[in-house]
């Protein structure tokens, strides 16, 4: 490998950003190599990515599907299993992409950027509910966060003109921009009705199915803003968040001055991740171009928060600081896959983690067994009101 070709771990190679991530370096073989994988129960899909990028450790669930792969891909792999060996793919290569789904990919998060690595971080879920923890292993010499969420990749890019001073004082606010999923503009009475299939249903992005929910409720724009918080050092309340159905301005940040700058693009995830494998250098791609010689239709409207209280829950999650953020991720978590399993409604989602988040009593966040405590006792109270 030249002194110039960087190693790449994709750990959650078989979901939505995985994939894309992989589109991003077929594009690039002279510049990354791809040496670790990890992925769910699609052991068939992981053999296929072993055989094309020629991998040689990859990480399954468990050890039914270590032997699983093994059967296909050989003996000259090797099969790490769960956390230890998620921990052990995440201080493997030079930069690490954490698209893991949902709390599980907290290890990931943590063991790279202690190993000093650079990581391109997919996974909100586990720098929403270990903030502090994060922020502690962010110290260490080397280590880099680079955000691949489409809105928080627009935000990097924005504030490359802020000389960076702590808590950015010469910006106002960031604003964060939503789609308004596949129910921007239904009344309270309409969603009591919403079914899987129309929550499914993204006007424009293609995501996984856990994502896409958290975009119809629009959950995933109240994690971001913890997110962005957690990201940039910025309070939250200097966090906006709205609608823009075309998906084009992905987020924008707001000076002092009045000035506004903003990041454009058609809705292309290889893009986002493109910036975060390439950076400082920007990879010639042309991932979400857009042709400003056709007509641009751009307009911004602010969320209805009797429709969609879930921004509301998180400010509020925020505001009380400590675990707080982990309960809201915890439950949100628990009522999206009760959802998904057609064991609740949709208009119960926000209810039940609503109804977590009145259980919850201030509780500070200083260890990572804190943190594992604090996430298992708020999905046994999210199952515990499924139960009623």
């Amino acid at each position: 490998m030249s002194s110039t070709r960087r190693s790449v771990a994709l750990l959650g190679a078989t979901g939505s950003i995985g994939v894309q991530t992989l589109d991003v370096l077929r594009q690039e073989p002279e510049a990354f190599e791809l040496v670790a994988l990890s992925g769910g129960e699609q052991v068939s899909e992981l053999a296929a990515m072993v055989e094309e990028f020629h991998v040689t450790c990859v990480g399954v669930l468990s050890d039914s599907h270590r032997m699983q792969l093994a059967e296909l891909v050989g003996s000259h792999v090797d099969i790490v299993v769960g956390d230890v060996g998620l921990r052990q793919l995440a201080s493997s290569a030079d930069i690490v992409v954490n698209a893991v789904l949902g709390f599980a990919g907290l290890p990931v998060t943590l063991s790279a950027l202690a190993a000093g690595k650079r990581l391109a971080l997919a996974n909100k879920e586990s720098l929403i509910a270990a903030a502090p923890l994060v922020a502690h292993v962010r110290a260490t010499p080397g280590a880099t966060l680079l955000p691949v969420d489409s809105e928080h990749c627009a935000i990097h890019q924005c504030l490359a003109s802020s000389p960076g001073l702590a808590g950015y004082p010469d910006v106002r606010r960031l604003l964060l921009t939503a789609s308004g999923g596949p129910f921007r503009g239904w009344s309270t009475e309409q969603l009591r009705g919403a079914t899987k299939r129309d929550a499914l249903n993204h006007p424009t992005w293609n995501m996984g199915p856990k994502i896409t929910i958290d975009s119809s409720t629009l959950m995933n724009k109240g994690l971001e803003v913890l997110e962005a918080s957690a990201l940039f050092g910025i309070d939250v309340d200097r966090v906006d968040v709205v609608v823009h159905p075309q998906s084009i301005v992905h987020s924008m940040v707001e000076y002092v001055d009045g000035s506004v700058l903003a990041q454009l693009s058609r809705p292309d995830m290889r893009l986002p991740i493109a910036y975060c494998l390439g950076l400082p250098v920007r990879l010639d791609h042309g991932y979400g171009a857009i042709d400003f010689t056709q007509k641009v239709e751009l307009t911004f409207e602010a969320p209805d928060p009797m429709a969609f209280p879930a921004i509301g829950l998180a400010y509020e999650a925020a505001r009380l600081g400590g675990a707080a953020p982990a309960w809201l991720s915890a439950a949100n978590e628990v009522a999206v896959a009760a959802f998904l399993d057609d064991v609740i409604a949709w208009c119960e989602i926000i209810d039940v983690v609503s109804h977590v988040m009145d259980r919850y009593s201030p509780d500070p966040l200083h260890s990572l067994d804190e943190l594992i405590a604090n996430d298992a006792q708020a999905r046994r109270e999210a199952h515990s009101i499924l139960k009623k």
